[in-house]
């Protein structure tokens, strides 16, 4: 069975995703950015998820992170939650 890897932050508005999405291509730490203003409860760690399998995250999560390069920041990604920026750290 496939597995990965993932962080990612979560937020209310598609403009802040993208806002948040800016800053870490100019450089900021995508973790350091998921502890000031991710709204899941990861944030605390960073945006990390741990690891899982396909079907453990809703839909929209799992198409980016079992088909998407891995590495890049993707997203916004909407969800029921909100919008997401999503990284996949790891695949196999």
């Amino acid at each position: 069975m496939v597995r990965a890897k993932a962080r990612h932050i979560l937020v209310k508005t598609e403009k802040e995703c993208n806002d948040l999405k800016k800053e870490i291509e100019g450089g900021a730490d995508f973790g350091d950015i998921a502890k000031k203003k991710s709204e899941c409860p990861s944030g605390r760690k960073g945006g990390d998820l741990g690891e899982f399998t396909p079907g453990q995250m809703v839909k929209e999560f799992d198409t980016v992170v079992f088909s998407e390069e891995i590495g890049k920041v993707h997203g916004p990604v909407k969800t029921q939650f909100g919008y997401h920026l999503i990284e996949i750290t790891k695949r196999d």
